[in-house]
């Protein structure tokens, strides 16, 4: 009698293969990462936040000049609701979003955006203004200096303007 010996054969993966495919996707995992930099990415939406708000409150702040021939002092920027919402110059007044440091500013911020009135050539200017918050903007300006995303009455538009201090309207204000 011939007796016959089946042996299973396994078509699988050993252990050591499953583990090197792992670390392989693991470490391509971790190389996707450090290229995106989900932190920088985040920063980057928030300032592109920033800029649309600063760009809608310096169009109803013309539109404020343009019915009263003068801009708002530093308290009814401040009031809540802000002087922009109570005469019908905007609907809401939008809120900056939370930097991961600091403040937006020291001069009088309302909901994260800073407002400075000042004398230039004899007539009151105004500025509008975010600090910006990802490297991407940053980079932008010399070391030292931070960028700003501005809207400036004197310059009738909005831009980035790198600055060690916060943008001045009783100075020339020069757009990048």
């Amino acid at each position: 009698m011939n007796v016959v010996k089946e042996t299973k054969t396994s078509r699988g993966f050993t252990l050591i293969e499953l583990l090197m495919v792992i670390a392989v996707l693991g470490v391509l995992a971790a190389v996707v990462l450090v290229a995106i930099d989900p932190a920088q990415q985040l920063a980057r939406g928030r300032d592109s936040g920033r800029k649309t708000s600063v760009g809608q409150l310096g169009r109803a702040m013309q539109a404020y000049y343009t019915s009263r021939q003068d801009y708002p002092d530093y308290t009814q920027w401040q009031t809540s609701p802000n002087i922009l919402v109570t005469t019908g110059e905007i609907k809401l007044f939008p809120v900056n979003p939370p930097y991961t440091f600091g403040a937006a500013c020291t001069t009088i911020p309302y909901n994260g955006f800073c407002y400075h009135k000042a004398v230039l050539l004899g007539i009151y200017e105004v500025a509008i203004y975010a600090r910006m918050e990802s490297k991407s903007e940053n980079s932008k300006c010399a070391s030292g200096t931070t960028a700003w995303f501005t809207w400036a009455s004197a310059n009738g538009g909005a831009g980035i303007v790198c600055s060690v201090a916060e943008p001045n309207p009783g100075a020339p204000i020069i757009f990048l």
